[in-house]
């Protein structure tokens, strides 16, 4: 059984988790696969938006601490973060495809923080998300320092990574730590409906206004305005540009090709 799922339809990539008996937790071989797929989804032109989920009630309970306290197992801290988290945390963010957090379960710990890397997050109410590290004794990765500050303030990100309270998804959504909370009932159809939303988009835009959000980060103003111009001249010149003025012009829904 693979530990990772792969499902490409209608232009979209869905990208499972895929091991639901210890709630998606990540050993080397799930992590190593989550990169390579996501690599895959990258150059596969047939791949326009891409969804990653857990399989089961978890979306990722973070770090496999089997493995590492496992002596045969365990690849050590640095290996873990060097060739596990941040690699996987650096392909969410440089892939200029819009990728959705779709959060079916409790997030932890790196499952927590590899969530709100994605571009657009959303959770069924019954979700939790926890910065679970502190409780043994370790400090936020996956760019939990990072992100989590910038999502909802430095002191409530202070707080929820020292004290690893845990969020329900409404308070997530609350805080703008995610985008929106959804149903349980019809959480996949919802997902689904977003994700081909998204994928019928012009995608070669979302993926510069995902560059540009990367870059507004540690720009300061002038340095934005100028990405701004580069990247607009350079939207300016797709194919979906000139749909979209035209379908606007001729009054009809656009079609757009993501070129």
């Amino acid at each position: 059984m693979s530990f990772i799922k792969l499902k490409i339809e209608n232009k979209v990539a869905t990208i499972m988790l895929n091991r639901p008996e210890v709630f998606n937790s990540f050993n080397r071989e799930m992590a190593l696969l989550l990169q390579d797929t996501l690599d895959d989804c990258e150059k596969n032109d047939d791949v326009r938006a891409i969804v990653l989920t857990g399989n089961g009630k978890a979306f990722c309970a973070g770090q496999d601490l089997k493995e590492v306290t496992s002596p045969e197992l365990n690849p050590g801290f640095k290996k873990i973060l060097e060739e596990h988290y941040n690699p996987i945390i650096l392909r969410i963010r440089n892939i200029e495809k819009p990728i959705i957090g779709a959060i079916n379960g409790v997030a932890a710990g790196a499952g927590a923080n590899i969530a709100l890397a994605c571009d657009v997050v959303v959770a069924h109410e019954k979700v939790s998300f926890i910065q679970a590290f502190s409780l043994i004794g370790l400090i936020p990765d996956s760019a939990g320092t990072f992100f989590l500050p910038r999502l909802i303030g430095f002191q409530k990100a202070s707080a929820l990574a020292m004290l690893g309270d845990k969020v329900s998804a409404e308070e997530a959504e609350r805080l703008g730590m995610i985008y929106k909370v959804l149903p349980l009932e019809n959480f996949e159809d919802e997902v689904n409906e977003l994700a081909l939303k998204m994928a019928n988009m012009p995608t070669k835009a979302l993926g510069l206004i995902k560059k540009s959000l990367n870059q507004s980060l540690t720009n300061n103003l002038e340095q934005q305005l100028a990405l701004e111009s580069k990247y607009q001249i350079e939207a300016a010149s797709t194919d979906d540009y000139a749909e979209g003025v035209s379908a606007f012009v001729e009054k009809r829904k656009p079609e757009f090709k993501g070129k």
